[in-house]
């Protein structure tokens, strides 16, 4: 197998494309396991070749692979994937550059947005394929032949759509933005932040400083055992719980049995881990190491009075959208629009949102910015919208 990944990876540098998909088990781990990668390179004589790798293998060399997906000269082409390159990033402890994701490319060709490989195949190629193994056990060995070649479908035509893709974006000029959009994908990451999961952890900023130390710790606490136990971290303390623990901060073992919500497997097992976690977190305030999270920091509700602005902001991208024959979802989300209209409404600068950069600032976030201010205005003539100066 090792041989098999040297040489596809090899083709890969020779031809500047692969193509790759992956199947993994996320149910009741801590961290999602890889269980298959699916690898696709053209071939001077095959016209396509196709190897399965098996990660779970211990002595499966990786590096050929990982060299691959960090050249930039490789074009690595995917369907919806950014968990794939998460999972190759962290098993092979590699970068993956040149992204093509063929989800994200056909929101540029006018398809809707999340649009499924198989429903791109059917309407781009018409190809259909015979899936019959989503569903099963990707960690167990050996594979059926059955999922074998489900794995292989997912791989088989991903070349030639990502050519018919380039093929209709090319007059339109929007390729570049669709690579633009589709580098974001190669920091995607399913590394756990635990500051991050300390921050959203349900009203947790309405704790006052002991307990807030007391809930950072408990955060760490989980973490680290879930990682050991290879369980999920709400099977090993409930956010709920987690939070109610950090409230009361018990001392005794009577004072956490009467917390509600908290798994009694935990009061049995880690009683005495847990008061030593919660003690520990006082400590930390005790010794003013500890910056609690400010009230409020999360942002509130958005102004009612916003909503007719908001609305005219969609209006005017839902229209640009059309024009470019590119998915609305590309290009703003309400909460987008909100923060624009908010900041221009008190005056302040732009607000760091993606409309307002790169391509989508190109196609409307500029104009958007001009509607708001009053430079140009919205008409409807002859049943479509028509921007003027203001």
């Amino acid at each position: 197998m090792s041989d098999a990944l040297a040489e596809i990876a090899a083709q890969a540098h020779h031809s500047g494309q692969l193509a790759l998909d992956t199947e993994f088990m996320g149910e009741g781990r801590y961290r999602t396991l890889l269980c298959l990668v699916q690898l696709a390179v053209p071939d001077h004589t095959a016209g396509l070749r196709i190897e399965l790798i098996d990660p779970l293998r211990d002595d499966l060399d990786g590096a050929p692979l990982a060299r691959a997906l960090a050249d930039p000269a490789v074009e690595v082409v995917v369907h919806a994937g950014r968990q794939d390159i998460a999972l190759l990033r962290r098993r092979l402890g590699t970068q993956v550059r040149n992204v093509f994701d063929t989800q994200v490319v056909a929101g540029f060709a006018g398809m809707a947005a999340q649009t499924s490989y198989e429903t791109l195949l059917g309407e781009l190629l018409g190809v259909r394929l015979a899936k019959s193994a989503s569903f099963t056990r990707w960690d167990a060995r050996p594979l059926s032949t059955e999922q074998l070649a489900y794995a292989r479908e997912d791989v088989v035509h991903l070349l030639e759509l990502a050519g018919e893709l380039k093929r209709r974006l090319a007059p339109s000029g929007r390729l570049e933005w669709a690579r633009e959009e589709c580098r974001a994908l190669e920091q995607s990451s399913d590394e756990r932040d635990e500051q991050t999961i300390f921050a959203r952890l349900p009203r947790v900023r309405n704790l006052n400083t002991a307990s807030q130390a007391a809930a950072r710790e408990l955060v760490a606490w989980r973490e680290r055992t879930a990682a050991e136990r290879d369980r999920t971290v709400q099977s090993v303390l409930p956010d709920a719980a987690l939070v109610e623990l950090a409230k009361r901060r018990p001392t005794s073992t009577r004072e956490l049995e009467q917390i509600r919500g908290l798994p009694q497997g935990a009061v049995r097992r880690s009683a005495r881990e847990l008061l030593a976690v919660v003690a520990s977190g006082g400590e930390r305030d005790a010794r003013g190491d500890f910056v609690p999270l400010e009230r409020g920091t999360r942002g509130g509700p958005p102004d009612p009075a916003d909503a007719p602005l908001v609305a005219l902001g969609e209006a005017l991208v839902r229209a640009r959208a059309r024009e470019a024959n590119l998915a609305y979802e590309l290009i703003a989300a309400r909460a987008d629009l909100q923060a624009i209209v908010a900041a221009a409404r008190a005056g302040e600068e732009e607000p760091d949102v993606r409309t307002l950069h790169g391509w989508r600032r190109e196609l409307v976030g500029a104009e958007l910015l001009e509607l708001l201010d009053g430079r140009v205005s919205l008409s409807v003539r002859e049943g479509g919208l028509r921007v003027s100066d203001g």
